[in-house]
């Protein structure tokens, strides 16, 4: 175990985690702005976005770039300067570091070496994006991007299908139309969904509908800006059918036909969830 009182005084350094504006600019917090004048050096994703920040708001502590091509060589480089007493801030292009940005493994290798490890509140576009939504806000599950590639982005569908949760996904806007595609296929046409796009900017627009609805709106439309995509979590009729592809499939039918179902009804039922002709279903429902 391990316990960080963040405020009592102490010779070692401190990592900060500062959240940046996600759009506008005026979300910057007045805390946020301080520490990053109060800090040694500033740790950022790219130091050519983080300066126009840092011009605007008049900051001119140094920076030096942390992200995915670098994290293991400037982690002990951090540390070094940590324990010799520097304060450091961390951010990332924009909102919260460490939330599909560069920042968790510093943050593992400060706790590690006992260094406190200070987060900020601020920006961040899941949760923003989630309470203007109209899904329910709780409870919520955040995932970030998804795999690329198709085969493996519908593995992870597969999974997330009957997740109760609302679900927060980050998407880029060239990907956005086929992602929905593959949720369609997988969650079903009529689960509720939204995008929320250019979120904080000027265009700021948030698309609310079905996954058929929003499916069918891109194969008409492009959209621009990065996107944040919340889909309805599953209403629990998903996990039973998920439970009843355990059982034979003459145990399957006979649990529809209890709940009221038709042998004829029941057999077409199991068919269609089990991805089998309706006649090999009916000749092992009728086996002795």
């Amino acid at each position: 175990m391990q316990k960080q009182k963040s405020f009592d005084s102490s010779s070692i350094g401190q990592l900060y985690l500062v959240p940046t504006p996600i759009g506008n600019l005026e979300d910057m917090s007045f805390r946020c702005i301080n520490i990053l004048k109060e800090a040694t050096i500033i740790a950022s994703e790219d130091t050519r976005n983080t300066q126009k920040l840092l011009n605007h708001f008049e900051v001119s502590t140094p920076q030096i770039s942390f992200h995915e091509h670098n994290y293991k060589e400037r982690i002990p480089q951090f540390i070094e300067r940590l324990e010799a007493g520097e304060l450091i801030a961390q951010v990332s292009d924009a909102g919260m570091p460490s939330i599909s940005d560069p920042g968790h493994e510093l943050v593992e290798a400060c706790i590690e070496a006992g260094i406190k490890v200070i987060a900020l509140p601020g920006p961040t576009a899941g949760i923003t994006a989630l309470i203007a939504s109209g899904l329910s806000p709780q409870p919520f599950t955040f995932y970030g991007f998804l795999p690329r590639k198709k085969k493996e982005q519908m593995d992870v569908l597969e999974k997330l299908k009957t997740a109760v949760p609302t679900q927060i996904f980050y998407e880029s806007p060239h990907r956005i139309a086929t992602t929905i595609k593959h949720f369609s296929e997988v969650f079903g046409e009529e689960r509720k969904a939204v995008i929320c796009r250019e979120l904080t900017k000027l265009h700021e627009e948030y698309l609310r509908g079905t996954l058929a609805e929003l499916r069918d709106y891109l194969a008409e439309h492009t959209l621009k800006g990065e996107c944040c995509l919340l889909v309805e979590g599953a209403d629990g009729s998903e996990v039973a059918e998920n439970a009843d592809l355990e059982l034979s499939i003459k145990e399957h039918i006979d649990v529809l036909m209890n709940t009221g179902s038709s042998s004829k009804e029941a057999i077409k039922e199991v068919a269609k969830l089990r991805g089998l002709k309706k006649q090999e279903v009916y000749k092992e429902f009728h086996v002795d």
